[in-house]
């Protein structure tokens, strides 16, 4: 896998950021019992890197290298690390165990990274700078595959997603391109709803400028408003919903300084003054947002799935809610946007046929049933048929089409940047600090910024 004659690239260089972690809680503590998981979850800090300018790997199947992990027909052989976060739910090792009945002559082992994902991140990149051949099979947040690729830490593994494409729901699969490869395969996904109170209204409405006509005319709505990560994810929904991006194409480019961007933030702006948001809004992450519709001071509520076997524990508003997909903005398609985890394979693994074959096992129907059945929402679109998920997951249906709507936040290796330049200046028209005008130019020039750093 060595391809020394590539010059090295920098490695990236961090602005601290939080993640939306209620989308992790609800995938790690699976096989606890779903009611008494999700009230176990915490909001935990964020993905990210360093702040040093020293060297990433250079050896890896990265860029310009055309070499392919692919899948053999034989049981897999030899030693297999799969690297990920803490195993809170006691799922996984059980599920090793049987990949190793299934192949005798193979040994998969589990490393334990932090609970934390900032933590998991650093220790993987720490291993992956010094070339490390310890892990065989990186489980990795959604966002870090542009920014490990770019480095050339991970085997392309295009092979393996194109044999098996048809499996999976479509959506997922863009959470591991980069630079028209394939270079982490799904593993598990997750995607926000519109909760609503079904004691005040029959249903979510089709588009978000009807949905807030109705929050006005109710108890408002809220949403993850404070400055970070989630106010990131909420407003790349509208976004996307309206048809606009903050990067072209390729990515090599800001697009932020569009008549869309500023559409949707005066959209929101508009949304806080008029009082169909409440104005507390802008001081909520996901357990602050999830209190104040559990307290019945709003009809409706932009959160994750977590929330929804919490609401039933909640005398004041069980049986009296439901959940829906997110609304279309205008006439542009509904859209939402994807967490969970994928899997790569380490540009510095010993045994990349068993690498292969561990993902291939560990995203097959049997597998991706198995973690669905214990509250982990798989990726694969024929699993959230089966009786054990829908049991499960009440909500399994909704989640799907929710899933079937997402879409990547923005692929690029300096994304904790650009999440960092798309929050603050959103929240900066929100707070009436900026002009929508100033704000849009704003986070267009700190986009740019961050994309001339790498």
């Amino acid at each position: 896998m060595q391809n020394d004659a590539r010059p090295a690239r920098r490695t990236l260089a961090r602005h601290d950021f939080e993640e939306p972690d209620m989308i992790r809680p609800f995938l790690r503590h699976a096989t606890l019992g779903l009611a008494t998981i999700l009230s176990a979850a915490l909001i935990a800090v964020g993905c990210g890197g360093d702040d040093d300018d020293d060297n990433g790997g250079n050896g890896g199947s990265g860029g310009d290298d055309t070499s392919q992990i692919t899948a053999s027909d034989e049981p897999a052989t030899g030693d297999i690390v799969l690297c990920m976060g803490k195993d809170t739910s006691g799922i996984h090792r059980p599920t090793l165990a049987k990949f190793n009945a299934a192949n005798p002559d193979a040994n998969a082992t589990l490393v334990e990274l932090p609970e934390s994902a900032d933590e998991q991140r650093t220790q993987l990149v720490q291993r992956l700078r010094a070339e490390s051949d310890e892990c065989d099979v990186l489980a990795l947040d959604v966002i870090w595959t542009a920014e490990f690729a770019a480095q050339d830490w991970l085997a392309d593994v295009s092979q393996l997603v194109d044999d098996r494409k048809d499996e999976f729901i479509e959506s997922t699969l863009a959470t591991g391109e980069f630079e028209d490869k394939y270079f982490a395969v799904p593993f598990n996904s997750n995607a926000g709803f519109v909760y609503y109170r079904t004691d005040q209204v029959d249903e979510v409405p089709e588009t978000w400028e009807a949905l807030y006509e109705e929050a006005n005319e109710y108890n408002g709505l809220t949403y993850q408003g404070s400055r970070y990560e989630g106010l990131t994810v909420h407003f790349l929904e509208l976004l996307y919903s309206a048809g606009g991006e903050v990067l072209n194409d390729d990515g090599s480019e800001s697009t932020a300084d569009a008549d869309t961007t500023r559409e949707v933030l005066q959209f929101m702006v508009d949304g806080i003054e008029d009082g169909a948001v409440p104005r507390a809004t802008l001081t909520y992450k996901e357990e602050e947002a999830r209190r104040a519709f559990e307290a019945g001071t709003v009809t409706f509520m932009r959160n994750w799935p977590y929330a929804y076997s919490l609401g039933q524990d909640v005398p004041a508003i069980k049986g009296k809610f439901e959940v829906a997909p997110f609304p279309a903005f205008g006439d542009s398609d509904a859209a939402s946007v994807l967490g969970g985890y994928n899997l790569a394979v380490s540009s510095y693994s010993d045994n990349e046929e068993g690498a292969a074959a561990l993902i291939n096992f560990l995203t097959a129907m049997e597998a991706q049933v198995n973690y669905g059945a214990n509250a982990t929402p798989p990726v694969l679109t024929a699993a959230y048929d089966d009786k054990a998920v829908t049991d499960a997951l009440p909500f399994a249906e909704v989640l799907r089409d929710s899933i079937e709507q997402g879409r990547s936040r923005p692929v690029s290796p300096v994304y904790p940047q650009i999440s960092e330049a798309i929050s603050t200046n959103v929240y900066s028209a929100l707070s009436g600090d900026a002009t929508v005008d100033a704000a849009v130019k704003k986070m267009d020039e700190d986009i740019t910024k961050a994309l001339a750093t790498f």
